[in-house]
């Protein structure tokens, strides 16, 4: 998370579980509202908050992308709180400059300036990774959670690899590319891909070991420091977190509440539930479930790494808030949780309601204008 957050230290699960702390990095698209083009002019929105918010705003690779991250949380009222400041305060920067702030994963249309912004650690980057490094923008949902130490972090991590498919359909919100409609729910978990050090994230046995790993990526070539570590969950290197930054940033502010009080659910689950075995799932299998979430969003069938079977979205969704109730009603999200996901059975997920939008409107930039509303009030 950015050196902006307040770096208060996370609640730890002892005997007695207090609730773990909660803080999250959205990342959106400047879009001109006549083309549903690409605007690169992040730097002049970051310079436009206000005050109160500006430290909150982050710079990204590409010139069309603001990032806007919140303080560490514990209640999820505080944290929808902050979302939505910060939205609807990146919003109105945009709106001034001609430009609309939009939640969606991919870029819809196109992106006119593929420049490298100001920054030596930018500048490597491109120099390394060449024509991957100049893909169109895709902007991504992290949620960190605190843990009590590294090496609980280490296993929270691999067995969150079960679940973490599901939350990336639940947060599938990138269906069109190049001005087409792909046929994927999340184009940006499928463009993605093309990162070296991007996908599930590996077992490891201690945290020396996920250490050692990451040290030799480094020396390898395919990361040029430990911050290029983009598996779906890592070890947060400033804040005694695990940060899960598997989705596609989320439509609206509720939806991004949804998914973090998941989240630490699971997190918390993991943490005050017994030491046993990672399951024992090749990883190219992991990755075909991440696949078929990319694909399918919540509007069909999900590869259920538990049981090795396809099994209906929302069956899965089921299961899930099944595990983590006792967690939901311990830190006092359960009703929360429950609202949001009716909302969430009967609107679709982002992918979804794009769709939707597409098919009243007829025009894509009028479904990126009615998104860019929905980025502020939703």
């Amino acid at each position: 998370m950015s050196d902006t957050l307040p770096g208060a230290a996370p609640g730890m699960l002892t005997a007695e579980p207090v609730t773990p702390t909660l803080g999250v990095e959205e990342e959106f698209l400047l879009l001109d509202p006549h083309t549903g083009e690409n605007a690169p002019i992040a730097d002049l929105v970051r310079a436009a908050l206000p005050d109160t918010v500006r430290a909150f705003g982050q710079p990204e690779f590409r010139r069309s992308m603001v990032e806007m991250v919140t303080p560490v949380c514990t209640q999820l009222a505080e944290l929808s709180y902050h979302l939505r400041r910060h939205r609807r305060a990146a919003a109105l920067a945009a709106r001034g400059l001609g430009a609309q702030l939009t939640a969606i994963g991919a870029t819809p249309v196109r992106e006119p300036d593929l420049s490298v912004p100001e920054g030596e650690r930018y500048r490597t980057m491109a120099a390394r990774f060449g024509a991957i490094a100049r893909e169109p923008a895709l902007c991504g949902l992290h949620v960190h959670v605190g843990v009590p130490d590294r090496e609980v972090a280490v296993r929270v991590c691999a067995h969150l690899r079960v679940w973490l498919p599901l939350i990336q359909a639940i947060t599938a919100n990138s269906p069109f590319f190049d001005g087409a409609d792909t046929g994927h729910a999340s184009w940006r978990g499928v463009r993605i891909q093309r990162w070296p050090t991007i996908g599930p994230t590996p077992v490891f046995g201690s945290a020396a070991e996920y250490d050692a790993t990451v040290a030799a990526l480094v020396e390898s070539g395919a990361m040029i420091d430990r911050g290029m570590v983009f598996w779906y969950a890592r070890l947060s290197d400033r804040y005694p977190t695990v940060e899960i930054r598997v989705g596609d940033v989320c439509a609206t502010a509720r939806d991004t509440v949804l998914i973090a009080a998941l989240l630490r659910a699971l997190v918390a689950t993991i943490v005050a539930g017994p030491e046993e075995d990672v399951p024992d799932i090749a990883d190219c299998v992991v990755h075909a479930a991440h696949w078929r979430a990319a694909r399918e969003g919540l509007d069909g069938d999900l590869f259920d790494l538990r049981t090795g079977r396809a099994r209906p979205a929302w069956e899965l969704v089921d299961d899930l808030v099944a595990a983590v109730t006792p967690a939901l009603i311990r830190h006092g999200d359960l009703q929360w949780v429950l609202t949001a996901l009716s909302g969430l059975r009967r609107f679709g997920t982002g992918a979804a309601r794009q769709r939707l939008l597409l098919g009243t409107t007829g025009s894509l930039p009028e479904t990126l204008t009615a998104l860019a509303r929905l980025t502020v009030n939703g």
